[in-house]
């Protein structure tokens, strides 16, 4: 069994291709620029990588030329050998509690729900109807980034604000990378043999989420409303007062929506340094004496650190701390530095286990009050599991 995992932005799709009987990726790539000039497509197979400019003036487009290369470079033979085709949806509100087979019901519920993911969801939609048309007899599914967070009390995912707020234009926490933290979940009980863990998963890329997980199941996350909330990030600010907000706009003569723009964009790890939104840049910058480097390193790290405390209390303890994505799976001086502010909780790291970099490791000492791993993961395979698993039943 094939089956293809999409991720489709608004100009862009990103695709793996998995053969299901190892769960391995086939092949993997990326079509950009999609009505844009200068669209071009990579494509990645059999440790060889093939570029070219085409024109893509639609998803549609761009659908056809992946499945025709796929052929072509005899990576299948025909497309009877695609089984199924899962989605990424960043957004499916309070909607969906797992993933679902893609019905036109879910198509409109998609679109209904776009608002609350301006940038996101009419881009996967673009994704979905062009596998539609290209490929009507093929069984789609959505997995949405929101749904592993829908297990949350109200208490965690209400705002104090007026509760019609709520009832009325659904303001509330939703979370986010859920797919990734359920897929780190799944992960680390199969290793432990375990399914009644207390998990605090740590993913942090330029995107960053912290989530508390009890026996399998999200007890809170640090993102909220939107993926802007939270901890710091690579571009994002992460938690503020957002009484400034009408404060800046007044001194800067901008509207809400530009502030907000900055806070997405132009804040963070980007905006503290002056320098980069790379965690390898600020290090690099930090070891040749720039301060502002140090200093949105150590606010980066002291926002990680205050929601892996916060997240310990409300466990009532923690079994394991996980660090996930580009900077967890890969920021040596990152992971020591946060386990070195939760020192005061016993929790300690082996510095030689430490050295790792992309792989699956136990990187605590022997004397730490809890488990830390380091575990890559893997949200298209995650995506590819659960569209066998629908397709299947």
């Amino acid at each position: 069994m094939k089956i293809i995992a999409i991720n489709a932005g608004s100009s862009s799709l990103k695709f793996s291709l998995f053969d299901m009987t190892n769960m391995s990726v086939i092949a993997s790539g990326l079509f950009e620029r999609i009505g844009i000039d200068g669209s071009c497509y990579t494509i990645k197979y059999h440790n060889e990588a093939i570029k070219e400019k085409i024109e893509l003036n639609t998803h549609t487009d761009a659908v056809k030329i992946l499945l025709e290369k796929l052929i072509s470079l005899e990576i299948i033979s025909s497309l009877n050998e695609i089984s199924g085709v899962g989605h990424r949806i960043v957004q499916g509100k309070d909607l969906y509690s797992e993933s679902v087979l893609i019905t036109d019901e879910v198509i409109n519920n998609i679109d209904k729900i776009k608002e609350f993911a301006p940038l996101h969801n009419p881009a996967h939609l673009l994704g979905i109807r062009a596998f539609k048309e290209v490929l009507p007899n093929v069984p789609m599914v959505a997995v949405f980034d929101t749904a592993f967070h829908q297990t949350m009390d109200e208490e965690e995912y209400l705002y104090a604000v007026p509760y019609e707020w709520y009832q009325k234009y659904g303001v509330r926490k939703y979370g986010f990378h859920g797919t990734s933290h359920r897929y780190i979940t799944e992960t680390i009980s199969k290793h432990l043999g375990r399914n009644d863990l207390r998990i605090i998963s740590c993913h942090i890329g330029n995107g960053g989420s912290i989530t508390a997980i009890k026996d399998g199941k999200c007890v809170d996350t640090s993102m909220g409303f939107t993926p802007l909330a939270g901890i710091m990030m690579g571009t994002r600010s992460g938690d503020v007062d957002c009484s400034f907000i009408p404060y800046v706009m007044e001194q800067e003569g901008l509207n809400a929506s530009e502030v907000v723009d900055i806070l997405n964009k132009q804040s963070g790890l980007l905006g503290l340094s002056e320098t980069s939104s790379d965690m390898r840049d600020i290090i690099k910058a930090m070891d040749e004496g720039n301060e502002k480097c140090k200093l949105a390193f150590k606010k980066y790290v002291r926002m990680i650190t205050n929601y892996i405390a916060q997240y310990y209390v409300l466990l009532g303890g923690v079994d394991v701390i996980c660090f996930t994505a580009g900077v967890g799976e890969n920021s040596c001086p990152t992971r020591k530095a946060v386990c070195e502010n939760l020192a005061c909780l016993g929790i300690k790291i082996d510095d030689e286990a430490n050295q790792v970099m992309g792989e699956f490791k136990k990187i605590s000492s022997e004397d730490s009050s809890c488990l830390v791993y380091v575990v890559p993961t893997n949200e298209e395979l995650m995506i590819a599991l659960d569209t066998q698993k629908l397709i299947n039943n």
